[in-house]
């Protein structure tokens, strides 16, 4: 803390004022009164925010004000405000929180502003903003200090009222549609749904290892397996993987199940879906990412994940197996830890044919040894009724016809399991109460896999995952030393 700044709280506690109050009567916004001013003006209003700016010339201050909707200017006429006031008022700093009450008018320069007779002190800083005002650039900062970066870019606030706009359009939609929204465990005894390295923690107690989950997948069907015919979950996932422009270990999904449904079914649910979302945000079906023109309109572009690799690079991937898959790897020089058939497959997609798909694509039909949990493709057995969505050259939707036969299911659980004991890090172990479930007998569904936080950063121009999530996962800094000087 700074010492100037801590003399000045001190200063006001012993002029008996309270620098840190329980509450304030906050009447309007800043945008609210810009919005409604030829209704407002000359009526009184009271509002509360941070000192961003001030200027004084003579006893004439403007204050710029900062509230969670905008900022507004504060004109404060020393002679015009009460000794309580006056002495807030000589003890103001930049970053202040404060109350201000006065009468809604224009400065002589046109602005509207608020002539203020009383200014409250509600929350003293005693930290110093970055210099600056007009934007905190560095992103170390701006992703660590959270806070910081929603004070001095204020804009940025606007991500995530938007996020919050997604999520509330998705609910609504799946909710008219019958879905029940659930809950499942984050920590679990086996891990599994996906492919990924998860993070493990111990319980004492119960003298256990338990998992973040990598995915709710095998808990929401267990509920399909009960009965709950339509289920949803805005989960947040952990997986134990690196951290880039388009991943974050702990992320926000959306999964969702419907019985009697399959893959051909869930496509029309998420053109709809996400058609109807953007046209409801924006007000047509065409938007711009990062320079490029995406048309959500109806129906998406469809590409074949065996064709259009083979076009791409000669390589049918169907064909590959553990066997030619490392042959394959040295020959595309591809630079993965794995060289099994799942892991070059992926490879070669992110190589010839995930960066040219922009329009919202769905990539049908994957080689069955990639698809655990899925169907068979109806009269190719060699292929798995998947598809994955894809939006400016990133996934954003993973989708099966379920797998429902309990027999098959453990056949490729098992193939999975042996897979993981070969040393594949992201194979998950096989979880037979899921299987026991299953065996129970499971109704033939669809489910799908929505990645919100890659949704946002789409539908809010982002180039990195981490300016849609709030508090992204940055290295830990080492503790401050407290000087107050």
């Amino acid at each position: 803390m700074d010492r100037i700044k801590l003399e000045k709280m001190n200063a006001l506690r012993a002029q008996k004022i309270d620098p840190y109050p329980y509450s304030y009567d906050q009447t309007h916004h800043a945008q609210q009164i810009k919005d409604d001013f030829e209704k407002l003006e000359g009526k009184g209003a009271s509002v509360a925010g941070r000192v961003t700016g001030m200027r004084a010339m003579g006893k004439l201050y403007f204050i710029d004000l900062l509230d969670g909707s905008g900022k507004i200017q504060l004109i404060v006429k020393s002679d015009d405000v009460d000794a309580k006031s006056s002495k807030v008022l000589s003890h103001l700093d930049i970053g202040d929180i404060i109350g201000a009450k006065g009468k809604i008018g224009k400065s002589k320069r046109g602005e509207v502003s608020i002539e203020v007779t009383v200014i409250e002190m509600l929350a003293k800083s005693l930290l110093f903003l970055p210099e600056k005002f007009h934007g905190l650039t560095d992103v170390e900062i701006r992703y660590r200090k959270k806070y910081l970066d929603l004070i001095m870019n204020h804009e940025n606030r606007k991500i995530f009222f938007r996020r919050a706009q997604i999520i509330k359009y998705i609910r609504n939609f799946l909710d008219e549609r019958s879905f029940l929204e659930v809950d499942t465990p984050t920590l679990q005894a086996i891990y599994g749904g996906a492919s990924a390295k998860p993070f493990v923690t111990h319980h004492n107690y119960l003298n256990t290892d338990l998992y973040l989950r990598i995915a709710d997948e095998l808990y929401l069907k267990r509920l399909i397996i009960g009965g709950i015919e339509r289920v949803y979950e805005f989960a947040k996932d952990f997986r134990n993987e690196a951290v880039d422009a388009t991943h974050n270990p702990e992320f926000t999904q959306l999964e969702f199940y419907q019985s009697y449904a399959d893959y051909e079914e869930f496509a029309k649910l998420i053109e709809e879906m996400l058609s109807g979302l953007v046209k409801n945000l924006f007000g047509a079906h065409e938007i711009e990412y990062q320079g490029k023109k995406i048309s959500f309109k109806t129906p998406f572009r469809r590409v074949y994940l065996v064709d259009e690799i083979k076009k791409k690079s000669g390589i049918d991937i169907s064909k590959m197996d553990d066997a030619t898959s490392a042959k394959i790897a040295k020959k595309e020089k591809l630079d993965i830890p794995m060289k099994n058939a799942i892991h070059v497959a992926d490879a070669l997609f992110d190589k010839y044919v995930q960066p040219e798909l922009i329009d919202p694509t769905l990539v049908m039909d994957f080689p069955a040894y990639m698809c655990p949990l899925t169907k068979d493709k109806r009269g190719n057995e060699k292929l798995s009724e998947r598809f994955e969505m894809f939006i400016a050259g990133k996934e954003l939707a993973n989708c099966y016809s379920e797998l429902t036969d309990p027999v098959e299911q453990r056949k490729k659980f098992e193939q999975q399991d042996e897979e993981r004991k070969n040393g594949d890090e992201e194979a998950p172990p096989i979880d037979e109460d899921f299987l026991e479930a299953v065996e129970y007998g499971m109704p033939p569904l669809a489910g799908m896999g929505l990645g919100i936080d890659r949704l946002v950063m789409i539908l809010s121009d982002l180039s990195s995952i981490k300016e849609a999530i709030l508090f992204p996962t940055v290295k830990p800094e080492k503790p401050r030393k407290d000087k107050s000087d």
